[in-house]
């Protein structure tokens, strides 16, 4: 009977994180170029609400070392950055054809947070794209949601409203995407975008 008031009055169950969804995105890649001209940059970062305390700091520390360490990386270490907002960013920089070791790297820093109790703590995570014209886009994964929405920032805090739609049609079927369109957040600053 919950199930029958909860729909009667418009509440849903929340959708379960499934982090597995990251390894589409370099299907979606594939569809992204061929239908719109958008490349990997090799930038990719994890948000997470900032935390004190040293369970959350010896967590953070042993996932940004396990990735510091791969020795594929070519001496670029994953960048641990606050933003304006006081969320914190775990920025992971590939070369752009290594998409594949980029979703990797984002799905190893999810699950860890994630199993260690913070996942609660876990927003999205997001892989940045440009076009020839180096106008930027970013696939950004809600962890809450378990869906994506592009973003397409233009100068001085405006979106391309047109462009994410584009791409929203173009990459349907590749990746399972947010249709609650108010669920698509601006993500101005996003380290790697």
């Amino acid at each position: 009977m919950p199930g029958f008031w909860n729909a009667l009055l418009g509440r849903s169950k929340p959708v379960r994180p499934d982090l597995d969804q990251l390894f589409g995105l370099p299907s979606a890649a594939i569809t992204l170029q061929a239908a719109a001209g958008f490349t990997p940059t090799g930038a990719g970062s994890v948000c997470f609400a900032t935390i004190e305390g040293g369970a959350f700091t010896e967590v953070r520390q042993e996932v940004q070392a396990l990735l510091d360490a791969d020795s594929e990386r070519g001496g670029v270490p994953v960048e641990l950055i606050r933003d304006d907002f006081g969320y914190s960013w775990l920025l992971s920089r590939r070369a752009p054809d290594e998409l594949p070791a980029l979703v990797n790297d984002l799905h190893a820093v999810n699950t860890a947070l994630q199993d260690s109790g913070f996942g609660p703590q876990l927003l999205c995570s997001l892989v940045t794209f440009r076009n020839t014209e180096q106008r930027p886009l970013a696939l950004v994964y809600l962890y809450k949601r378990g869906t994506f929405y592009p973003f397409a920032p233009l100068p001085g805090e405006k979106r391309d409203n047109s462009l994410e739609l584009q791409i929203k049609a173009a990459i349907k079927d590749d990746l399972r995407l947010e249709e609650d369109l108010s669920r698509w957040f601006p993500l101005w600053g996003a380290p790697g975008l």
